[in-house]
């Protein structure tokens, strides 16, 4: 798994709530994916500027970790989505284990009009769109970019 996506989960993870230590997130992201080391995890906290506090890990506020950067969409959905399938208005996006989230993150930093939003679990994205046309032209324009 990539540097920038892991650490895009680690925030991810801080996000939904307090991780008292590293065992805590090393656990939290194992269950996204991604099995890590004490080291590499270690840098991770360092290079995203984690504070310890008396709650646990948290972000520092106002600091440029939470803007961490996503790869380009197209080099996501080339890596990490195995199939779309379109059902009406809605499309599910298969991906594989650990990367559905910023998959779809990436998705929807594209602003297309024809999506109305996301939804990402652990391997899936429910993307809901208006009506079947434009889930046709979100599976095509996805679909292009799986070459």
């Amino acid at each position: 798994m990539n540097k920038t996506l892991r650490q895009r989960t680690v925030l991810d993870v801080l996000r939904q709530g307090p991780i008292a230590n590293q065992d805590d997130l090393q656990r939290a992201l194992r269950k996204r994916g991604f099995k890590v080391g004490q080291a590499t995890l270690s840098r991770d906290i360092r290079d995203l500027n984690l504070s310890k506090t008396a709650g646990g890990y948290a972000l520092q506020q106002g600091e440029g970790a939470a803007a961490l950067a996503l790869p380009p969409v197209q080099r996501l959905v080339r890596e990490f989505v195995l199939d779309v399938r379109p059902a009406q208005n809605l499309l599910v996006v298969k991906t594989i284990i650990g990367s559905a989230q910023p998959v779809a993150a990436a998705l929807d930093e594209q602003g297309w009009d024809e999506a109305v939003g996301t939804i990402a679990g652990d391997d899936t994205i429910l993307i809901v769109c208006p009506d079947r046309e434009k889930a046709r032209a979100v599976a095509a324009r996805i679909a292009e970019m799986l070459g």
